[in-house]
């Protein structure tokens, strides 16, 4: 472990340590407990052992993680504003003790960092969604995390870096800080604008990071986050790609693409401040924040989370210490007249603007209709295409969910029959029975267990769905979070249609056969869904059917018409 001082940022710490030194810590890391890192604790380690969260040399303790919270500083008075903390289950915890090693294995089980913990405890996750993101709303990404997907125990400590993470694609487009700040100096470049992006680059974010980087006589990093972003955006092969074919439209040896294995939190304008200091230490002296900087969005009340321009107004306010200067974002609009871009603050009365918005381009997409030439080059909307072809080749989930008895596998069946018919696509049902007996059979009727098998319901039917088919899947599924989280998983690669089969449980209990309700109702059958265990109705389903008024055969009509009102069949 060492630290690296170059004229391209200040100090960068390396807290890896020689390749004879990780094998001897290998050896002994058989001794210690360890822990299998998830996909966001992975891309966290990655930058901390590279020195991109330099000057942190672990996870938070909770000293340091209280003051983030409440200030963006570390305790010792440096702005950071992030916090970056090792989150494990309570289970777990309790095997472990301040001053224990623990061994940190990526998801193939290699050693990856030992953590020599200093701190154990639990956090207050709703004054820190309040502090850091600014609500607890779980409509944020990160809240979402830190209330759903996170574990309830932080761990804290400095770590020791043994192997690098893997990366099997793009691998010359992956840059530690220190071997950019090489190239840089290398190349001759010493002053650099960086510009982060999350999604797809057309011409408009061409032309204003090529006349930023013009503005204050820098070259150009384009670093887009390819760890993790927000939750449906487009993967970052498609994207990663379309800014190679970008790149070849900007003047030779003035622009460079390296890529930034981050997790992003979506944090607004703490976040922006945390992406500055990431690309102060990748060897930058300038960084674009644009309007709404890593906004998520709308927040459950169909508000901003953050306002357009504060993430410009914090970067402001530490300006005199973040060793980044700030480029704003000037928004970039076509004139028709003059055929050019040009910023919108410079649009004359009279001029005509034209503008594609994010939906209305993925609308265009997703119908194979035209995208012009103004908007975008030919190249990176080929790119595109491939990964979002028109909707009637698009892979689809129709997902049911209901009470047992609602009538859920009976339409299902009259479904998949009449798909079927049709005959130009693959169709796979996963009915709840069958999948219960097939693909979760040793699993019980837990909570925790029946959240378990429907998440394989999803993966199964992501799958299923990515590669062009139609998953049908009839399961209960009571919980509103999970099939959220499995909304999420599916849409991410195509399309998701939720189906509730809203039968009562009066009308339920009159059809059971088996006699289930009967036992449940005698405590015989234990934590049954609609008697000693809640179910929880969707709020807003693509489609609500009653079978009381409807019979499976006017229901999976009712189901086809509305695939076909949403482009998925024609």
């Amino acid at each position: 472990m060492s630290s690296l001082i170059s004229p391209h940022g200040g100090e960068l710490k390396n807290l890896y340590v020689t390749s004879e030194v990780a094998e001897q810590q290998k050896v002994a890391a058989k001794d210690y407990p360890s822990w299998d890192l998830s996909h966001r604790q992975i891309c966290d380690i990655e930058l901390l052992l590279n020195g991109a969260f330099s000057p942190l040399e672990g996870f938070l303790g909770e000293q340091d993680y209280n003051s983030v919270v409440e200030k963006s500083r570390l305790t010792d008075g440096t702005l950071w504003p992030m916090p970056v903390t090792l989150d494990v289950d309570q289970g777990f915890a309790n095997k472990l003790s301040a001053g224990d090693k623990l061994a940190l294995r990526d998801e193939e089980g290699v050693i990856i960092a030992l953590l020599d913990i200093s701190d154990i405890w639990e956090p207050d996750k709703s004054r820190e969604a309040e502090m850091v993101f600014g609500a607890a709303d779980e409509a944020h990404p990160a809240v979402d995390y830190l209330f759903n997907r996170s574990g309830n125990i932080y761990l804290g400590g400095k770590l020791t870096g043994l192997a690098r993470p893997s990366h099997y694609d793009f691998k010359a487009l992956r840059d530690t800080p220190q071997e950019l700040r090489a190239r840089f100096e290398k190349w001759g470049w010493k002053k650099i604008v960086a510009f982060q992006t999350r999604n797809p680059m057309h011409r408009a974010h061409q032309e204003l990071t090529f006349r930023a980087a013009k503005e204050v006589e820098a070259n150009l990093l384009i670093q887009p986050v390819v760890g993790m972003t927000k939750p449906g955006d487009i993967d970052h092969f498609s994207r990663v790609r379309c800014y190679e074919h970008l790149l070849k439209n900007y003047p030779e040896q003035t622009t460079m693409l390296s890529l930034l294995p981050l997790a992003m939190r979506m944090g607004g304008p703490r976040e922006a401040v945390w992406h500055a200091l990431i690309r102060k230490n990748y060897g930058c002296t300038h960084f674009i924040v644009g309007r709404d900087h890593a906004g998520p969005g709308k927040n459950s009340q169909g508000e901003d989370f953050y306002g357009p321009y504060d993430a410009q107004d914090l970067m402001t306010q530490y300006r005199d210490e973040i060793g980044i200067k700030m480029v704003p974002f000037k928004m970039m609009v076509y004139v028709e007249d003059k055929a050019e871009y040009q910023p919108v603050d410079t649009i004359k009365e009279g001029e005509k603007v034209l503008n594609i918005s994010g939906t209305e381009f993925r609308r265009r997409l997703s119908e194979g209709l035209e995208i012009p030439d103004w908007f975008s080059y030919s190249e990176v909307v080929k790119e595109l295409r491939k990964r979002y072809p028109a909707k009637h080749k698009q892979g689809v989930t129709v997902f049911f969910t209901g009470l047992s008895g609602s009538g859920k596998s009976t339409i299902a069946n009259a479904l998949l029959n009449k798909l079927m018919e049709m005959g130009d696509r693959s169709i796979t049902l996963l009915d709840g029975d069958v999948v219960r007996k097939n693909l979760s059979s040793e699993l019980g009727f837990s909570k925790e267990h029946r959240n378990l098998n429907i998440q394989r319901i999803g993966y199964v039917a992501s799958e299923i769905t990515k590669n062009g088919g139609i998953a049908i899947c009839a399961p209960i599924a009571p919980y509103k979070e999970t099939r959220r989280q499995v909304r999420e998983m599916i849409g991410a690669v195509g399309g998701f249609i939720e189906i509730h089969v809203a039968t009562s449980l009066e009308v339920c209990e009159q059809r059971d056969r088996k006699g289930l309700y009967a036992m449940a109702r005698e405590g015989i059958i234990k934590e049954f869904t609609g008697i000693s265990d809640p179910y929880e109705a969707p709020e807003n389903p693509e489609l609500l059917i009653d079978t009381v008024d409807c019979t499976p055969d006017e229901a999976a009509m009712r189901i086809l018409l509305k695939l076909e009102s949403m482009g998925f069949i024609r």
